[in-house]
């Protein structure tokens, strides 16, 4: 059990970096973004959606006419 808390709080001293101001520039560009363009994922999956006949186009599952 003393392991485990040594291991967390090692991960865990270990996790945090301190980012330097001519750094942060980088940090925040577009690309680093999760979503860098929200609108265009949402008009992307509209456009799936419409193509497919169904709501669930962009994630798995059966063919598109509803059999099975």
């Amino acid at each position: 059990m003393r392991t485990a808390w040594l291991f967390l709080a090692a991960a865990c001293a270990l996790s945090c970096v301190r980012v330097e101001p001519w750094q942060r520039g980088a940090l925040a560009d577009w690309r680093m973004q999760a979503d860098p363009s929200p609108g265009r994922a949402a008009a992307r999956r509209h456009v799936l959606a419409v193509r497919e006949g169904s709501e669930g186009a962009a994630r798995a599952a059966g063919a598109a006419c509803g059999c099975n």
